[in-house]
């Protein structure tokens, strides 16, 4: 039978925000063990390029370990307790969770699924086997000038798209990074012997991507828990999944303030969530709980899009504006760069957009200088500037604090 619920707005908001990590101080901890903690609480952790500011995997677990620092989620890699692979992106998943990468990895193997443009069976094999006798590779070690005359395979470009494939295929895995460089080493080598390297079938695929969807965000739909995987069977698979739970009664219906429905353990609602701190958090653009525009949009009323690949003419906020939450409330954003050389964050824009929850606006402005300062502090910057704000007032208001 059914079970539809409706709790009101705020507890909803509150469920996720504690099963994201983001409504206590140290909900993990604090250290090595703590990022582990919030690892495999989320499920797994986004891996971005950008460096405006501290990069997105560094940032998403600083917002929820207070004493992150880089050389843990290093650490942990090359302890085998975590390894990177494709979630809906490029990301850091839990080593326990390595089988349910195995399916995708099958699909590169039989080149089922386009990874590169085009395959070369004998580079692979090639750097295989320099990777077997050099041990742990980096792209940049293949890197050797040709002879005059001579072209040859060892040339970067190749190599590299060789490295990625035999990554994405499950040949090869990133035993650590060198700065920001991946470096590549056979699986058998870097695999832990513990690991349940069988491959899920159809249900236990689908059972845990709605599983962990559920674990770290309290309430989904099926979009959600398949976030990322438009062509995938699974789809289908975890919509199944849903209609039997429902009828069991493991999963109940609730509906959110959009007038949504979303899947919920009946469990989760009855327990008492605790009230959130009038604090401010400078969250990560690719922050999970805010990756997912149209949940944005449906639990907390805030539309969020990251316009670093929107063209510049058709932006409304600034290239890297990174989300702010007061309380249990997405309030705002900021445009925020990172001078590190002149040891500054430069607050570009800042767009406070929801009226306060619940306190005046002094709580506010010395709870969000406290949180600018803070990351400025985490972006190795002295700091902090503000250029301009809507409404203009909040920039004089921060400023003088």
């Amino acid at each position: 039978m059914k079970t539809q619920l409706q709790p009101d707005e705020r507890k909803l908001r509150r469920i996720n925000l504690e099963a994201q990590g983001l409504l206590k101080k140290t909900p993990f901890g604090r250290g090595k063990r703590a990022v582990l903690n919030a690892i495999e609480q989320l499920g797994y952790v986004q891996i971005d390029t950008i460096s405006v500011v501290a990069r997105a995997h560094h940032h998403i677990l600083r917002s929820r370990v207070p004493n992150y620092q880089p050389v843990h989620l290093d650490r942990l890699q090359r302890e085998g307790q975590i390894f990177e692979y494709w979630y809906h992106a490029a990301a850091y998943l839990p080593m326990r969770d390595y089988r349910y990468a195995l399916p995708l990895m099958q699909k590169m193997a039989r080149r089922e699924d386009a990874w590169v443009r085009s395959y070369d069976d004998a580079l692979m094999a090639d750097v295989i086997r320099h990777v077997a006798d050099a041990g742990p590779t980096r792209a940049r070690d293949f890197e050797t000038p040709a002879r005059k005359g001579e072209t040859g395979w060892w040339n970067w470009k190749p190599a590299k798209r060789a490295l990625e494939q035999l990554f994405m295929q499950g040949d090869l895995m990133i035993t650590g990074r060198d700065g920001f460089e991946k470096v590549y080493d056979l699986r058998e080598r870097v695999l832990p012997d513990d690991v349940d390297t069988r491959m899920p079938n159809d249900r236990e695929m689908a059972d845990y991507l709605l599983d962990n969807t559920l674990r770290s965000h309290g309430f989904a739909t099926a979009r959600c828990m398949t976030h990322g995987r438009v062509h995938s069977p699974f789809r289908q698979l975890v919509r199944s999944r849903i209609e039997e739970q429902l009828e069991e009664g493991t999963l109940a219906e609730v509906t959110v303030p959009s007038g949504d429905t979303m899947y919920t353990r009946p469990e989760t609602l009855a327990v008492r969530t605790p009230s959130a701190a009038w604090s401010a958090r400078v969250l990560s653009p690719f922050d999970n709980v805010v990756i997912q525009r149209q949940r944005g949009q449906k639990v907390f009323a805030f539309d969020y899009q990251i316009e670093c690949y929107v063209p510049e003419s058709k932006r409304r906020f600034g290239y890297f504006c990174l989300p702010i939450l007061f309380g249990d409330e997405l309030v705002g954003r900021a445009d925020c760069k990172a001078h590190r050389q002149e040891r500054l964050l430069e607050i570009k824009s800042l767009h406070v957009e929801k009226p306060l929850p619940d306190t005046d606006d002094d709580l506010f402005a010395a709870a969000l200088h406290s949180a600018f300062v803070d990351f400025a502090g985490f972006n190795d910057c002295l700091d902090v500037r503000y250029r301009t704000s809507s409404p203009p007032a909040w920039r004089r208001r921060l400023a003088k604090i």
